[in-house]
């Protein structure tokens, strides 16, 4: 098993990274589209923790891309005009990665409610309660979350578009066990 990334394949530490933060924004996003139909305290403490993990895990996969480089895109036939819009969402997924964790954040905030910290501790929240704000951002939370859901579908049929129809190695490379 290669730890470290190689120009032909991602390593073990980035393919964990990734794939961890595609199964805690689903989970999270699943737990936010249920959180009402849970028991309040466990469905938000839930959702909540799943958001704090993609965030914390997003801010080790930063560090970790300026320490290992991630190998270069595969060429396609749309050369770099796909290139581009490849750099693009994969800007726009770390964006919204970050800024959705936020936004929630700030919405616990804006209830009076402090942020539970995957029941080990509390940060208290530094505002008193107002139920407009908070209800004006956690809209903005939803329908940033359901945009970063959307990008990452598209950057899932993207790397499906490279497996079958181009037929490169850019899914390949990612997946875990998979031949170098």
């Amino acid at each position: 098993m290669q730890i470290f990334n190689t120009p032909q394949r991602y390593g073990a530490i980035a393919q964990f990274l990734h794939w961890s933060t595609a199964v805690f924004v689903v989970l999270a996003w699943v737990l936010g589209q249920t959180v009402d139909d849970l028991p309040k305290a466990v469905g938000l403490f839930s959702h909540i923790s799943a958001g704090l993990a993609v965030l914390a895990i997003v801010i080790v996969r930063l560090m970790w891309r300026l320490i290992d480089a991630p190998p270069k895109a595969e060429p396609t036939p749309f050369g770099v005009w796909l290139d581009r819009a490849g750099r693009l969402a994969h800007l726009a997924l770390y964006a919204l990665l970050i800024v959705v964790p936020v936004v929630g954040i700030v919405t616990q905030f804006g209830r009076g409610q402090p942020l539970p910290l995957f029941g080990l501790t509390e940060i208290a929240s530094p505002w008193v309660a107002d139920r407009a704000f908070a209800r004006s951002v956690k809209e903005v939370h939803e329908t940033l979350s359901n945009l970063l859901l959307i990008i990452a579908g598209v950057h899932a049929a993207a790397a499906l578009a490279h497996h079958w129809l181009f037929g490169d190695r850019t899914l390949k490379r990612m997946l875990p066990g998979a031949a170098a």
